[in-house]
């Protein structure tokens, strides 16, 4: 749906080397990258290094074109593994030939980078933050506002299968609710947990 020919490509090919740093997580960019040929390694860079990957890609592909379609930060870190070559389209450029497409095929391009999207994060969450942050991460993500302004999560599902979905045990979330209750996070008991300190969580989680 999002190929080449659809979206013009006005920019001049690059020629790039290995362990050029394509994109950063959490930051924006100005423009979407297409790579025409090339292997690109997707994952979490601490410091220099790539300390854990999610995997590859390789040209020709759209990098991280979900981020663009959404208006969203990078999820992940991209390092290019070979030589590369790309074209680097504006990002404004990029949104106007979404407009251009009719509205269904624009709304299923929209739930497919969403859907994309999530995969990606719930990627990351489980191999680059430990049990706290990943619990912090899921309670912000299922909090909604009630009436009286109060953020709260209600546990529609069972721990076990809360736990399976953090990559965790269940004796470890209910350990880590106790700590997040002793450190005023959240309160609350049974199956509704009150967000007390949406910031300390959200600082706890790194988003």
């Amino acid at each position: 749906m999002l190929s080449a020919e659809i979206i013009d490509l006005p920019a001049e090919v690059r020629v790039l080397g290995r362990g050029v740093r394509l994109l950063t997580r959490a930051e924006r960019s100005t423009w979407v990258t297409y790579i025409e040929a090339g292997r690109i390694a997707l994952g979490v860079i601490e410091g220099d290094v790539m300390e854990h990957q999610l995997g590859v890609v390789e040209g020709p592909c759209w990098l991280d074109a979900s981020s663009a379609v959404l208006n969203l930060p990078h999820a992940v870190d991209a390092v290019s593994e070979t030589e590369i070559s790309l074209r680097q389209v504006p990002i404004a450029d990029f949104h106007r030939s979404l407009v251009a497409m009719s509205e269904s095929a624009q709304a299923v391009l929209h739930d497919v980078a969403m859907a994309h999207r999530q995969q990606t994060e719930f990627a990351v969450s489980r191999l680059a933050k430990d049990a706290e942050a990943r619990c912090a991460e899921w309670l912000l993500r299922h909090a909604q506002t009630g009436d009286k302004g109060v953020m709260a999560v209600q546990l529609q599902q069972r721990k076990r299968s809360i736990a399976a979905q953090l990559g965790i045990a269940p004796e470890t979330l209910s350990r880590v609710l106790r700590h997040l209750r002793e450190r005023s996070l959240i309160s609350g008991s049974g199956r509704l947990v009150n967000v007390d300190d949406p910031g300390g969580l959200r600082s706890l989680a790194g988003v």
